[in-house]
């Protein structure tokens, strides 16, 4: 599955990313990619503390928790009370709004996620707006079951109990929206306010 048909910077951005041929293992292995990258960074550009990197431009608000590893890039933003965990890379000019939870995921530049927003296990475009209160959510809490993704028609079964979303390009995801677990929306795509994205009812 090519990454940059949902994302066309992201091999440019992140070489390592070619490695691997789908993008749930890619967020199965978040903290192994992190620390790598970690390991490659310039000293001078970045503050680097164990498995966190921030750079130098970077602005980091009170209250925030950065655990395990984490790489914020040039001109990124991180609002009060956010938590950022378990492997999370954001790229340039990134905004995180106030308590906003992201796991196990990589955000691409220019990307909003507003704020009381949760993210998990995800892959997120260039330029994609997260509205208040949006999930991407990681996992089916009531069936335990493994992910599947449905592209160009097709089932793909992952082999993974947790995969968030893949989300193209200059996505739009409206206030309170839910995306189910293992949701793939090409470029472009908008979610409305209030919606639940349902890989189910959108096969029929």
């Amino acid at each position: 599955m090519k990454l940059d048909k949902y994302i066309k910077n992201c091999y440019q951005i992140l070489p390592l990313l070619s490695d691997y041929k789908q993008p749930w293992e890619i967020t199965e292995d978040a903290n192994k990619i992190i620390s790598k990258i970690i390991s490659n960074l310039k000293s001078d550009d970045y503050i680097i503390n164990g498995s966190v990197a921030i750079h130098k431009t970077a602005k980091i608000e009170n209250g925030v928790i950065l655990k395990d590893n984490v790489v914020i890039e040039k001109g990124c933003f991180v609002s009060a009370g956010a938590y950022l965990r378990n492997g999370v890379y954001l790229a340039e000019d990134v905004h995180i709004g106030p308590n906003c939870e992201i796991k196990s995921s990589f955000i691409f530049k220019k990307s909003r996620i507003a704020h009381l927003n949760y993210v998990g296990n995800s892959i997120i475009g260039e330029d994609v707006n997260f509205e208040a209160g949006s999930i991407a959510a990681n996992y089916f809490n009531e069936k335990e079951k493994y992910i599947e993704l449905f592209i160009d028609g097709e089932i793909i079964k992952t082999g993974v109990k947790k995969f968030g979303a893949l989300i193209g390009d200059g996505s739009r995801i409206g206030a309170n929206a839910v995306l189910d677990p293992g949701s793939v929306l090409s470029p472009g795509k908008i979610i409305g306010r209030l919606e639940h994205y349902d890989q189910v009812r959108e096969r029929s």
